[in-house]
């Protein structure tokens, strides 16, 4: 059966609302307050896939079940509606406007939560009916951060773009991007609280060991692995239609298109297309993992601030067809070297049986067993398992649970921690479940834990609650990465 899932890009649901539907509903219908264990990690991973995961085709039949499940998030997203509408009615409308509001939208109709997404769905979800959209817009809405545009700039309180201490942080980056051997330990030490948007192409690609330190190196090794990558193109992608890769291409061609739907860049075919060459080379390049679902996810924050060297207008609503031939190439192997970087450290994420995953959901568990009690103790006495949800963290690297925005913030900071993707990882994932301590203890079911978890309200962070939640994952990993016995029963 097809089960949900709510990431950071779907509009975040109120779980006081969703779980009075679900006590609400007969014991016939209702969804499984826990799934059978698993026999092996596989199976889990199977039971537990997530909305991307769910068929490789989208014209797929679905069961009974997908039925009654629509049926309830129809009306969770009615009631999601109702709580936005009800928000704003002392400012502009009516009771009876909002409830109208609510009455005439259509099931199947998308809460609009963000101006990309009101775009979007006026584009390309024909099943959704035009008066109800208008009659939302019209109340007044907190301001939306742009998904991707002048990300590093962007606060969620609209602090404005650059203060004095933001240009004096910018000249630093500077002078030391422009010295005959750049500092990189110094590069690191001005990274951790993040990288200024004019510097940062050029900052990660030091970051990841993709270019030299030295000055007068970086444009022969540019020009060398530029070609390098367009030599395996030449050399590797025509055989995606052979028979041993059949499986691998296909995978890769029913993913890209999942990859951040509602952003409007990543919807183009020609962006699609560069995604596809990245993700197939570098899954044969490595037959000891291959391709897995989640690695698409891993290209896209370097594909954006490749993007944003050549662009200055909103990166999320670019048509790439105004660049060159030969900047889009450059884009490309750019993401595709410093995403292998990526993967060279966690690796072990995504081969057989993804043990990398398994072992840090473990070590997650015993350190929030040690860092908050009570939490723990909570889940178990609801049987919710760590794995349930903190495997599309470690898979994902918290990007389903975080704007794009937020996540490009976040790997300012892991490329200057060392082995930042796999170590300093966990700590992150322990303060961000901590965060929403007073959420999950109010919720006292094992549904509701899991919707919660699923659908944490991250829709308008910006940089001010990653510096925080970095801060609280350092504070940890001072406490605890040096003594790994402290978190250990």
């Amino acid at each position: 059966s097809i089960q949900p899932v709510y990431g950071a890009q779907h509009p975040p649901l109120d779980p006081r609302l969703t779980k009075n539907f679900i006590k609400d509903r007969s014991k016939a219908n209702a969804l499984p307050m826990k799934s059978k264990k698993a026999s092996s990690f596989h199976e889990f991973a199977r039971n537990t896939s997530d909305a991307w995961d769910i068929g490789d085709d989208e014209d797929e039949d679905f069961s009974s079940s997908s039925s009654s499940l629509q049926t309830l998030n129809s009306k969770v997203a009615k009631a999601t509606a109702a709580q936005v509408l009800e928000n704003h009615s002392k400012l502009r409308a009516k009771p009876e406007r909002a409830q109208s509001a609510l009455s005439d939208m259509p099931t199947n109709c998308k809460v609009i939560k963000s101006s990309s997404e009101a775009q979007i769905s006026r584009t390309s979800e024909e099943a959704c009916v035009r008066t109800p959209l208008q009659k939302q817009q019209s109340l007044p809405l907190r301001p939306v951060i742009p998904l991707v545009a002048r990300i590093s700039d962007q606060n969620a309180s609209g602090a404005p773009p650059m203060t004095v201490r933001e240009k004096t942080r910018l000249e630093k980056f500077r002078q030391l991007l422009s010295s005959h051997n750049t500092d990189l330990d110094e590069l690191r030490k001005c990274s951790w609280p993040g990288v200024p948007r004019e510097v940062r192409p050029v900052t990660w690609r030091l970051l990841s060991g993709y270019l030299p330190a030295n000055m007068e190196r970086r444009k022969l090794t540019l020009q060398r692995k530029r070609e390098e990558y367009f030599g395996f193109i030449q050399q590797y992608y025509d055989s995606r239609n052979e028979e041993h890769h059949q499986d691998t291409y296909r995978q890769i061609h029913i993913d890209i298109p999942r990859t951040n739907p509602l952003i409007p860049l990543f919807q183009q075919p020609l962006v699609q297309e560069i995604f596809e060459r990245i993700l197939f080379i570098w899954a044969i390049r490595h037959p000891a993992s291959g391709y897995v679902q989640g690695i698409n996810d891993l290209v896209t924050p370097f594909f954006v601030v490749f993007l944003s060297e050549y662009v200055e207008e909103d990166v999320e609503n670019f048509d790439v067809t105004n660049l060159s031939q030969d900047i889009l190439r450059s884009i490309e192997a750019d993401s595709f070297w410093c995403m292998s970087k990526l993967l060279d450290g966690i690796q072990d994420n995504y081969t057989f049986a993804q043990p990398g995953i398994q072992k840090k959901v473990k070590a997650l568990e015993e350190l929030v067993s040690r860092i908050d009690e009570q939490v723990h103790n909570h889940f178990r006495k609801y049987e919710v398992e760590y794995l349930q949800f903190a495997f599309r963290w470690m898979n994902n690297l918290l990007m389903r649970e975080l704007p794009l925005r937020c996540t490009i913030r976040l790997w300012d900071t892991y490329q200057s921690e060392p082995e930042g993707f796999s170590h300093f990882h966990l700590y992150v994932c322990a303060a961000f479940l901590i965060k929403w301590r007073k959420e999950i203890l109010d919720e006292e079911d094992f549904q509701g834990l899991l919707m919660l978890l699923q659908n944490l309200p991250t829709i308008h962070w910006g940089n001010e609650e990653i510096g925080l939640l970095l801060a609280e994952a350092y504070r940890l990993k001072y406490m605890f990465a040096d003594a790994p016995n402290h978190y250990r029963r």
